[in-house]
């Protein structure tokens, strides 16, 4: 079992920055990815960002491409998102995810999820 915990979320206003952390315990494999995914009240959930390993690949959603910078530290197991010139429509609850080996954007391909965190963005 692996366990996430996000932290970091909150309210701001439009043009602000905030960063989340996620942090992993438990039988985390040696190699993994992680990646960040949000869902907005009545919407489905939306991939955000993701990491690999190394921290050599990401992805982003073209969204927030430009404007959000996924990172990680493994001697830590913790998996960072800063969130820089934030608008309305990136309210939402995020989340972490966990997944073996490469990182990708489907969720349905990780295996394990934070509780979230809710971040609010006020016009």
């Amino acid at each position: 079992q692996v366990q996430l915990v996000e932290s970091g979320g909150g309210l701001v206003q439009a043009g602000g920055s905030l960063r989340l952390s996620c942090a992993a315990s438990g039988r985390t494999f040696s190699s993994y990815a992680m990646g960040w995914f949000r869902q907005a009240p009545g919407k489905e959930r939306e991939f955000v960002a993701a990491i690999s390993w190394s921290g050599g690949i990401t992805y982003y959603a073209d969204s927030v491409k430009g404007r959000f910078t996924i990172s990680r530290d493994n001697a830590k197991n913790t998996v960072y998102l800063q969130m820089n010139s934030l608008k309305p429509e990136d309210t939402a609850v995020y989340y972490c995810a966990y997944k073996v080996a490469g990182p990708t954007t489907g969720w349905k391909f990780y295996d394990y999820w934070g509780q979230g965190t809710q971040v609010t963005v006020s016009s």
